[in-house]
């Protein structure tokens, strides 16, 4: 892939590497916060910075306390959500996935809740909103079961003008060096509930509260997830070029719509951020491996003897073209493409 930073944007960075050296505060600064604002107006929820996606995954949990409670993981995710439900004490049930979008399924999810679930995790995968995200909260509001969505993937996807996070509890999102908007290290949590947010800051801060000069540590919990000053100035510069990015991606689908019949065909009113471009059963000349093969995943990873039919399809039937931005090729024609790409 090619990291998306011309000159420009490194022109812009070092401007605010500038304002950094100059304000003297290389953490907790204007920088994070202004980051966070931007965040705020690209997705339109409450959002707060943290040092990886994993790391908001756990503040998330560790949150509602899941300890000694079941958790909902979709089989097909990567396992970093297995993980932080691991880490904050709970206890992970692995439940299948779609054919049609690659995210977990209602109809298996009903099976997989019990009386000791404490939380869903919906991971949106690819760059697209899961498909039955609605239904799903609703079976989770019914229940009183918390539903997180893991956003690692979904920067610029929105369905009906609601971005990835609108739907749960709270929602994480990455910015890992091979995402949408990659800033090497970084994530963001994004909330509606502000009790929380006020949790997550001191929580990221080792449990700190700074007030007047004065530190205490009104929570027990917590520990460093922090970014810099100098990550958040670079997530900035990203989201400064969010629509850019965001625009070649969805101009690059709009050729390949033309060529793959057998896609992820969104529903009515859904726009994808294309961190992947997912086909199923092509030989490719070329393609950017899978969203997540069978031994990324959670189950196969624990060698669990479980059968999700719908997530050993998935990991064996679908690749990736390529769409990253700056690929070499994605100025060709359609015919070009096709000739070039299908074997």
């Amino acid at each position: 892939m090619v990291i998306p930073f011309d000159s420009q944007c490194r022109e812009r960075y070092y401007g605010l590497l500038d304002k950094v050296f100059d304000s003297n505060m290389w953490s907790d600064g204007a920088m994070q916060k202004t980051f966070e604002n931007k965040f705020k107006e690209f997705c339109g929820i409450e959002s707060r910075a943290v040092s990886n996606g994993g790391a908001g995954l756990l503040a998330i949990l560790d949150y509602i306390n899941v300890k000694d409670r079941e958790v909902v993981v979709p089989a097909n995710t990567f396992w970093a959500t297995a993980q932080a439900v691991r880490k904050a004490g709970g206890r992970v049930v692995y439940a299948d996935c779609s054919k049609a979008d690659l995210c977990l399924s209602l109809e298996t999810l009903r099976n997989a809740v019990t009386a000791e679930t404490k939380a869903v995790i919906v991971v949106h995968i690819g760059g697209h909103i899961a498909f039955e995200i609605e239904e799903i909260k609703q079976f989770c509001d019914e229940r009183e079961i918390y539903l997180i969505e893991d956003c690692a993937h979904a920067h610029g996807a929105e369905w009906n003008g609601k971005c990835a996070g609108s739907w749960g509890f709270a929602g994480s999102y990455s910015f890992y060096a091979t995402k949408t908007l990659p800033v090497g290290e970084a994530g963001m949590v994004v909330s509606h509930n502000l009790e929380f947010l006020d949790f997550l800051e001191k929580y990221r801060n080792y449990g700190k509260e700074v007030i007047n000069g004065k530190v205490t540590y009104p929570l027990k919990t917590g520990f460093n997830y922090r970014i810099n000053e100098m990550t958040a100035a670079l997530g900035i510069v990203q989201l400064e070029q969010a629509d850019r990015i965001l625009m070649w991606k969805r101009k690059l689908a709009a050729k390949y719509d033309q060529i793959f019949e057998k896609r992820v065909l969104f529903p009515k009113g859904m726009t994808s951020g294309y961190y992947k471009y997912i086909v199923f059963d092509y030989e490719l000349t070329e393609k950017t491996g899978q969203v997540f093969g069978k031994n990324d995943l959670g189950y196969c990873i624990e060698r669990k003897e479980i059968m999700l039919e719908n997530s050993e399809w998935i990991a064996k039937s679908h690749a990736c073209v390529p769409i990253y931005y700056g690929w070499d090729k994605a100025n060709y024609s359609v015919d070009e493409l096709r000739d070039y790409l299908i074997i």
